[in-house]
């Protein structure tokens, strides 16, 4: 049974053959990320992954621009929002809106279905941060990143100098963060920053479409599976993850996916799977 799409300000959301849309959706404000929408992003990341219909996510932008950061207003809102008479607390209470942020951005990892981006236009700031917790990344030609958080002379503190050194060298995402500088599509796709690069937006929907279309016709056991190796397997020791997936398989192998996936090679006919 599906679970009932939730109802959200700054997200939108659409379902269509195991295949979830999830937007961001404040195109006038080059979807600009205020306060509601880390929390809306959070609870759209936590519906899809407890919605068995969902067997993949893909992560856009309406409008023009993907994510144009952090909305600035509720940048220049988080003194008041901290302030207390004793400063030590003050800083405590920005040191847990700091981790609640992370954690929203987090959910994409946490979400046991694999997680798309088209990003087309401006990904900026936390846009990045957005970006660089999914599993691939997709572009239109006229995208455009940037660590921005540099030119406000501030660390990036929601995930981008975590997660960008593991999806390109070293000394790219020092640069990138030491200058803010901007990433067209082709640099982009030469480093690694994304998987390919689209000629329109409309064309990069498609794309990404038939890429989630195909995954969603895998195993969704083993595609959840392959998730939690691959995540784990970053963070971890070549032993620790080998130690991890065999005592994964020793409780998942033996399912009625493989069963299902056996007798359709015999059979030479496309598998079906419970969701």
């Amino acid at each position: 049974m599906t679970t009932p799409i939730p109802l959200l300000a700054t997200i939108a959301i659409e379902l269509d053959h195991s295949v979830a849309e999830i937007r961001l959706n404040r195109p006038d404000r080059s979807n600009a990320m205020n306060e509601p929408m880390w929390r809306e992003l959070r609870t759209a990341l936590q519906w899809a992954d407890v919605t068995p219909a969902v067997r993949v996510v893909v992560l856009g932008g309406s409008g023009r621009n993907f994510c144009s950061g952090i909305d600035l207003s509720m940048l220049a809102g988080v003194e008041a929002a901290v302030a207390h008479r004793d400063p030590a607390r003050g800083r405590e209470a920005l040191r847990r809106l700091i981790l609640d942020l992370q954690d929203c951005l987090s959910s994409v990892e946490r979400c046991r279905r694999p997680v798309l981006a088209a990003i087309q236009g401006a990904c900026i700031g936390a846009g990045v941060d957005l970006a660089s917790c999914c599993d691939m990344r997709y572009g239109a030609a006229d995208v455009r990143f940037s660590v921005r958080e540099i030119e406000l002379g501030m660390v990036a503190d929601v995930g981008t100098l975590q997660r960008l050194p593991r999806l390109v060298s070293d000394g790219v995402a020092r640069e990138l963060a030491y200058t803010g500088r901007d990433v067209g599509a082709v640099e982009a796709q030469r480093i690694g920053l994304i998987n390919c690069a689209f000629d329109t937006g409309e064309a990069l929907y498609a794309g990404v479409r038939e890429i989630a279309r195909a995954i969603a016709g895998k195993s969704p056991l083993a595609i959840r599976g392959t998730k939690e190796m691959l995540n784990f397997g970053r963070d971890h020791s070549v032993a620790d993850g080998l130690n991890y997936v065999a005592t994964w398989n020793a409780a998942m192998l033996m399912s009625d996916d493989l069963a299902e996936s056996m007798r359709a090679i015999r059979e030479k006919r496309l598998p079906g799977f419970d969701d």
